[in-house]
């Protein structure tokens, strides 16, 4: 049963009321302030204000000046009580109906009107009074209304220190600094914030959902001038002190908690009064996205005029706890005064109805005492804004544990404070759990409900600060820009500003990183834009203003090992581009371009430009000293010159059939200058071999790309990697420039690529193979007719390459392949080798007998026959040490004819022309006057041999090309010397075959070896027998005749390519022209000697270049033909003599 409870009524004048006094006025009047200076004039004293963070700031001061220890600080989450505390700092919401000290005041008492939280403000105003003083703070709007509910109250207004203007509409990028921008949600407030952020730099954010202390920390940002803008709710307007001039409204329209409606005037004057503090005066206006504020309202605003407050929201304070029915009723009691309304239900209130229908709750709830403990847990505040249902359901929990148990379970409040201790997450997420933990820490703070109050006040406390700066630095991190903040704040101070460069070039000014400083460049922040940009830029170059004169220095007195030429074309100091390098008019001597800001000027620009020149020449001059000294060589003249330049324009190498014409026409002076700058004449190329190196290489090929704009082609800065890694060829990619492989040293043939150093190797070992006659020693590896070679393992070796891969390369350098049945080139192998064996019994035979003819004519001596043996040897040992072809030495004009083609059989002949890769004989090698020797092939048998050798041998061998059995069983004796001959002019020389790679090259041991036959029926193997490309075959057998002519040793022309072949054609000419025209011995060599053509027993084994043919002197009777006449009395029937001269009657039959 209900009983009537009686309103409650308001006392026409009480004592208390006597000392009560309205101060009223606008905002920045200097209301607060009053208040605490009136509190601390007294002994005790309570205040109430709006906001907790209100409190906190008030709370402060008030400390500063009584001291912490005296005062009290009371809050629904939060409460410091110390035992001597004799001011209270209050919420409205915490401040006790009868303060019981000597003055109390209640601060924004115009808040009565509202609609959630006004009957807390309404009660406080009628009930709360300090036994000496009472201070009633707020807008002018309240006078009426407080007039009429509390007699006799003095009523004091305060004018506003400052004016108020309005100014109009503004664009929010435009709006002045120290601005605040008003919104009436988060999703706004974030979306004005990021804007500024943007474009000035950042802004502070203030909401209603913020904890106490990250609205602090967000204030104190834009107090301390690391921002110029704030963004706000209306929770700025309720008694925040800020340093504000320019209030500017986003939006006209907010959620009240019920509905949306537009702005009052005095919610406008109260927001619009934070601007201008003190005497300073302030500002307000609207935004682009707000229509502009209607005259009157202006008009209001300036003035401070708006419609007074009529009625105050009211709830009863005189509550009936003894059921919750009379809980319910006493709550819905009628306000007892015309100026007061009731209050629509606010939080608690609909959480105990709710709570009231719940069975448990009821059966709980039975007495004074758990219904006044019901109705204390239903005043728990909803911080996370959720569901009247599930707020209800945490009351409901709470009270249940409280009731039964006298405190809320400890594992039920860990479990739910576990919940929100994580600091993870977005702005929404950590505002959500700062709600949450608001919640429990409002819980523990009423020790009565805790066993262990203090413990979960310590630990909610935490977890709220950790995510109130979690939130914080979100905020920070997401709306502030804190570098350019600061940079703008130091450059409107004119202040000088510190520089930092860190060793990767990283600059930090102020500790703000602004961007990076390479060399002599400085490159912002790519993030920076707008302002940000800006103040980045300004604050750089004013920073780095002496920096780059200090660098310049530095620069200037660098040591080399400093500076790098990269392959991009990039000079680098330390590692940062300084310069870059474009085509000039000389490809050795490219344009160094600065890579320089403008503040770089004058003189130490001038150092800097000087000290990469020096540089660059001196990396040019260094790495490329071959070509640079080619270039600049003295002692070239005429043709020499002029192939100098070839080579120095096509950097370094040539290939020789495309300069045929100036190689033939050099003397001998002419080639050796060549060889001392560093030119090697080679089989294939004529090229400078230093530089075929990682190094040179590479400085070459930047240096074509810059001349030639190439370093976008395809394979720049690839191939020269090969180089390094040792690759003597490899398969060439089709993507790539070929330009880049010829630059490189490589030359493509076919499928791959080989260094051209590698191939005037090849051309050693195919030398001795196609020099090499049968019947004049030992056959050496892959030779096979004199005409013809095989491929070897050693060839491939030196390549890298497979079977295939030599066809290929073989065919490129213009060797033509024949097919031969493997059997036949076995079986005529093997008979070569044993010719050859026999052969050399027959020499040492000759050795013993040329021994004993010394020893017997020992008493009798030949002195021009012993001078022009020596002579010859002697020339010949110089010709083989110093690397100059007997051609060149001897007869220059001779060496030039021969030339006919890209290289001649002479110039092949000359170990230096061939890079020192073959002697005048055909299998020894003269590398020793060259730096980088090319691979060692077989001494010379006939160089080795000349003094033991018959002269019937070397004029058999020079008269004609003869076949491998006709040669084998060339006598070596006086008697078969004629036989010899005259089987040799009945044969013909092989038919030449042009010469590639063979794919199925012999084994070695197979010469000496007969296949065996075949048990069942196969197809015959195919091998492929090699020869030089000729015009014609009487080419070949001219070339094979003049070989001949040298015993069988193999000269550096003879196996070479097509190019060679031509070449060797007009010689070989001129030596069978030679042979049929006896008499013109004024052609020949011998005059460099200085023997007549009797001499020849030796000259012989010796190829002393392009000498003419020795069948005129063995016909005109020389030394040759006196051994004939005392080789009979000397040969013993049982001596291989005799066996080899019967053998030559029985093939002349």
């Amino acid at each position: 049963m209900n009983r009537p409870i009686i309103p409650q009524s308001i006392p026409k004048a009480r004592p208390a009321d006597a000392n009560v006094t309205a101060v009223l006025g606008p905002t920045n009047t200097g209301k607060t302030h009053l208040a605490i200076e009136r509190m601390i004039a007294h002994g005790s004293g309570t205040i109430g204000l709006p906001l907790r963070l209100l409190a906190r700031e008030v709370y402060q001061k008030v400390c500063d000046r009584v001291g912490a220890g005296h005062v009290a600080l009371i809050t629904g989450e939060e409460k410091i009580r110390p035992p001597n505390a004799r001011y209270f700092v209050c919420t409205v919401e915490a401040m006790p109906r009868n303060p019981g000290t000597a003055f109390v005041a209640v601060d924004e008492v115009q808040l009565a009107g509202d609609l959630e939280r006004g009957h807390t403000f309404t009660d406080r105003i009628l009930t709360a009074r300090g036994f000496q003083e009472t201070l009633l703070l707020g807008a002018g709007t309240m006078q009426g209304v407080l007039n009429r509910l509390i007699p006799g109250l003095s009523t004091q207004t305060r004018p506003r220190m400052s004016n108020l203007l309005y100014a109009g509409s503004k664009k929010i990028t435009r709006l002045p600094r120290r601005s605040a921008i008003v919104a009436f949600s988060a999703e706004e407030v974030y979306a004005i914030a990021e804007l500024i952020r943007r474009q000035r730099g950042g802004a502070a954010v203030v909401l209603g959902a913020l904890s106490p202390r990250t609205r602090n920390a967000q204030v104190e940002l834009y107090q301390a001038g690391e921002v110029d803008y704030l963004v706000a709710t209306d929770a700025i307007g309720m008694g925040l002190n800020l340093d504000v001039d320019h209030v500017a409204f986003a939006q006209d329209w907010k959620f009240d908690g019920f509905q949306y409606r537009q702005l009052t005037a005095a919610e406008y004057g109260q927001i619009a009064g934070r601007a201008g503090r003190h005497v300073r005066d302030g500002t307000f206006g609207v935004t682009g996205q707000v229509n502009p504020l209607p005259d009157e309202l202006v008009e209001a605003l300036e003035a401070h005029s708006f419609a007074p407050v009529k009625v105050l929201q009211w709830r009863s304070g005189n509550l009936d706890f003894a059921s919750i029915d009379a809980l319910k009723d006493s709550l819905e009691q009628p306000p007892p005064n015309e100026a007061l309304a009731k209050a629509l239900p606010a939080v608690d209130q609909r959480a105990l109805e709710f709570l009231s229908r719940l069975p448990d709750i009821a059966k709980r709830a039975r007495g004074a005492k758990r219904v006044e403990l019901l109705w204390e847990t239903c005043k728990l505040p909803d911080y996370r804004r959720i569901a009247p249902a599930q707020h209800a359901e945490i009351i409901a929990s709470i009270y249940t544990d409280v009731a039964d148990n006298g405190h809320v379970s400890e594992d039920y409040m860990a479990a739910q404070v576990r919940r929100a201790d994580r600091t993870e997450g977005d702005l929404d997420t950590l505002s959500q759990r700062i709600a949450e933990i608001r919640t429990w820490t409002y819980i523990s703070h009423r020790p009565e409900w805790l066993a262990d109050p203090t413990h979960w006040q310590e630990k909610t406390r935490d977890i709220e600060n950790r995510l109130s700066d979690a939130l914080h630095d979100r905020l920070t991190k997401r709306f502030v820009d804190r570098r350019t903040s600061v940079l703008m704040k130091r450059l409107r101070e004119n202040a000088f500003m510190e520089a930092e460069i860190a060793n990767d070039g990283t600059v930090t000014v102020e500790g703000h990183a602004v961007g990076e400083l390479q060399g002599f460049r400085f490159s912002p922040d790519t993030k920076a834009e707008g302002a940000d940009g800006r103040a980045v830029r300004t604050a750089a170059q004013k920073a780095l203003a002496g920096e780059f004169d200090k660098r310049a220095e530095r620069f200037a007195n660098a040591p080399n090992g400093d500076l790098a030429l990269g392959s991009d074309g990039l000079v680098r100091w330390l590692g940062a581009p300084v310069a870059t390098l474009t085509g000039g008019e000389d490809p050795l001597k490219p344009r160094i371009v600065l890579l320089a800001d403008e503040q770089l000027t004058g003189p130490p620009r001038d150092m800097v430009a000087n000290r990469l020149e020096r540089f660059v020449t001196y990396q040019v001059s260094t790495v490329l000293k071959p070509l640079a000294d080619l270039k600049q060589a003295e002692g070239l003249e005429g043709v020499a010159r002029g192939l100098a330049y070839r080579i120095v324009e096509e950097y370094g190498i040539l290939q020789r059939r495309d300069v045929s014409e100036e190689v033939r026409g050099l003397d001998q002076g002419a080639r050796a200058a060549l060889r001392r700058c560093g030119v090697r004449f080679g089989a294939y190329h004529i090229f400078v071999p230093a530089l075929i190196k990682p190094a040179p290489a590479s400085l070459l090929t930047l240096l074509w790309a810059i001349q030639n704009d190439g370093r976008d082609r395809p394979g720049f800065g690839d191939v020269t990697h090969l180089l390094s890694t040792g690759r003597t060829s490899a398969v060439a990619d089709t993507a790539y420039d070929p330009i880049f492989y010829k630059l490189a040293g490589y030359r493509l043939l076919g499928r791959r690529a080989v260094r051209v150093d590698i191939l005037e190797r090849l051309a050693d070992l195919i030398r001795p193979a196609l020099g090499w006659k049968p019947g004049t020693g030992k056959r050496p590896d892959g030779g096979y007719n004199g005409a013809q070679f095989l491929v070897t393992p050693a060839m491939m070796s030196i390549l890298g390459a497979t079977a295939d891969d030599m066809d290929e390369i073989l065919k490129g350098l213009g060797y033509r392949p024949q097919p031969m049945q493997a059997d036949a080139v076995e079986a005529e192998l093997t008979r070569l080798d044993e010719e050859a064996a026999a052969k050399e019994a027959a020499d040492k035979a000759e050795s013993v007998r040329k021994a004993a003819e010394a020893a017997a004519s020992a008493a009798a001596p030949q002195p021009s026959e012993a001078t022009d043996g020596e002579a010859s040897a002697d020339e010949a040992g110089e010709a083989a040490a110093s690397g100059v072809v007997d051609a060149e030495a001897g007869e220059p004009d001779t060496v030039a004819a021969d030339e006919d083609g890209s290289v001649s059989a002479a110039e092949s002949a000359d170990p230096a022309d061939g890079d020192e890769t073959v002697s005048s004989g055909n299998v020894s090698q003269s590398g020793a006057s060259e730096p980088e020797p090319a691979t060692e092939t077989p001494p010379a048998a006939a160089v080795a041999d000349d003094a033991g050798l018959a002269g019937e041998a070397v004029v058999e061998t020079a008269v004609a090309p003869v076949a491998a059995d006709a040669v084998s069983a060339g006598g070596e004796t006086q008697a078969a010397g004629d036989d010899v001959a005259a089987e040799a002019s009945r044969q013909t020389a092989p038919e030449g075959a042009l010469a590639t790679d063979q794919s199925a090259a012999p084994e070695p041991g197979a010469a000496g070896e007969a296949p065996a036959p075949s048990e069942e029926p196969a197809e015959p193997r195919i091998v492929q027998v090699w020869r030089p490309h000729r015009g014609d075959r009487n080419a070949g057998q001219n070339r094979q005749g003049r070989r001949g002519r040298g015993a069988g040793q193999g000269r550096p022309g003879q196996g070479q390519p097509g190019e060679v072949a031509a070449d060797a054609g007009p010689s070989q000419g001129r030596q069978r022209f030679a042979r049929r025209h006896e008499n013109q011995e004024g052609e020949g060599r011998p005059q460099r000697f200085g023997k007549g053509g009797g001499k020849g027993k030796d000259q012989k084994g010796q190829d002393f270049g392009d000498r003419p043919n020795r069948g005129p002197q063995r016909d005109k009777g020389g030394g040759g033909e006196g051994r004939r006449d005392k080789a009979p009395q000397r040969i013993d029937p049982d001596s291989p003599f005799a066996k080899l001269a019967a053998l030559k009657e029985k093939l002349g039959r």
